[in-house]
């Protein structure tokens, strides 16, 4: 038979192996805040919604790129955890450290090849998925 633990001891393992959840939902929650107070400045300044949307997520992903450029983002992400990882912002991580770990390696070998390692089977994948529910929604409207 295998060892078995007690309550204490499990719920010391889950602790320890558990990540700090409060961290992550406060910086997730303030990159998105942030993300909301660019949004809502451009509506102020007579944007439509859809611009200012456009606009916004064109900022946070050049703010994101810049952060991993300067090593910020990868200790944000340590800190944080999976707060970080807010979809635009992570996205633009995912594709931006490859990008500057391979460099080194030339632009056409290093750069262009390994640009897209974590992020490309998300655009494949994101891509083929939409594509056939598109059809699927074609073909079932048009019945």
């Amino acid at each position: 038979m295998g060892k078995e633990l007690s309550k204490q001891q499990y719920g010391k393992m889950v602790k320890k192996a558990s990540p700090n959840s409060p961290k992550a939902f406060i910086i997730g929650g303030i990159i998105c805040c942030i993300g909301q107070l660019i949004n809502n400045i451009y509506k102020n300044y007579g944007f439509s919604i859809e611009e200012s949307s456009t606009y916004t997520s064109m900022i946070l992903i050049i703010i994101s790129s810049i952060l991993t450029g300067l090593g910020i983002y990868s200790k944000l992400g340590k800190f944080a955890g999976a707060g970080s990882i807010v979809p635009i912002t992570g996205f633009s991580n995912s594709v931006t450290a490859p990008a500057i770990e391979f460099k080194k390696e030339g632009f056409i070998l290093g750069l262009g090849a390994k640009i897209f390692i974590i992020a490309g089977p998300v655009i494949l994948y994101g891509t083929l998925t939409s594509v056939i529910v598109g059809a699927i929604y074609y073909v079932t409207t048009r019945i």
